[in-house]
């Protein structure tokens, strides 16, 4: 299981969420946040003259990512620098060249899925440290890529709580006694991806006794594994229904699925000391557990973006 955050915790984040909920309107905006943050922004050692930047953050079409750049933003915005969204931008192919030249200043990306899809195609990296590196050494000389958040929205093998309970499962290691008696659920694809079937025979010495072919990580995978018709499945790690559904996405500590941690990608002509190392501390504390958690806020509860950023930069020090 992946720990909890060391500090602020998720039962502050998730306090602090319901307690601004009821006390916020959604129409909370990015000047008031501004406005409110500026005079803070004087005592913090990080504000060196930040107040007179201004940068874009930017997020792909979907509510993970938009999130993120909310929390970005409100981030930066207590920090005096003069940041606005523009979210919903769309799918890599569009935002990826308005960062490479400097329409938008920062995004939240996913190492492994940016070093594979648009920055090295052939990259074999598998750890945080091996997608991080070689996304440094080959990105266009335009860009940059910050600290790596310890959050991923990567695949994961899941199972139900009931299932972690009778087989002890922690890794997906723990599941070798097992697997011969499993169904495994999965995209179709699954079956023959690298990191699939084949994968988790070559890295974990698993054979599962079947493969049942589903949707990627959605309603169809989801209700398998709650109704037994899978006793395992491939869902991406911060899919809400592990949080409502109490399903367990088991440790990866061979790296079959490659790294996909948060991590910020930005124009580094755009970029100062203090909008670095605010972005930097702001990753530093954004766990797998505390991103889903707001993924649950948002997409089940319908919680306000700008409601949700702003529980966790409290619950962590952060504005």
């Amino acid at each position: 299981m992946r720990t909890r955050t060391a500090t602020g915790g998720i039962a502050a984040i998730a306090a602090i969420t319901l307690a601004a909920v009821a006390a916020c309107s959604s129409s909370a905006s990015s000047s008031s946040s501004s406005s409110a943050s500026a005079s803070a922004s004087s005592s913090n050692p990080l504000s060196s003259g930040g107040s007179s930047t201004s940068v874009v953050v930017g997020s792909a079409n979907f509510p993970e990512n938009e999130l993120l750049a909310t929390v970005y933003a409100q981030a930066l915005q207590a920090k005096g620098i003069k940041a606005t969204t523009k979210l919903n931008i769309g799918a890599r192919e569009v935002y990826y060249p308005q960062v490479e030249k400097g329409t938008i200043s920062i995004i939240p990306e996913y190492n492994g899925t940016l070093l594979t899809v648009e920055v090295d195609k052939t990259s074999t990296a598998k750890t945080t440290a091996e997608v991080d590196a070689a996304l440094a050494a080959k990105l266009p000389s335009t860009l940059q890529v910050l600290n790596s958040a310890p959050a991923q929205d990567s695949d994961s093998i899941t199972v139900t709580q009931a299932t972690a309970n009778k087989y002890h499962l922690k890794s997906i290691a723990d599941l070798k006694p097992y697997a011969a008696n499993m169904a495994l659920g999965a995209p179709p694809e699954f079956k023959t991806r690298t990191d699939g079937i084949a994968g988790l025979k070559a890295t974990y010495g698993l054979t599962f006794k079947s493969f049942v072919p589903l949707d990627e990580s959605g309603p169809l995978t989801l209700a398998a594994l709650q109704d037994g018709k899978v006793q395992a499945a491939d869902v991406f790690t911060t899919t809400p229904q592990i949080v409502t559904d109490k399903l367990v996405s088991l440790a990866d500590p061979k790296f079959n699925f490659a790294a996909q941690n948060v991590i910020p990608l930005v124009y580094k002509p755009a970029m100062n000391a203090t909008i670095i190392n605010t972005l930097n501390a702001v990753d530093a504390k954004l766990t797998t557990e505390a991103l889903l958690q707001m993924d649950n806020a948002v997409i089940t509860e319908h919680a306000n973006y700008s409601t949700v950023a702003a529980g966790f930069l409290q619950a962590e020090g952060l504005s």
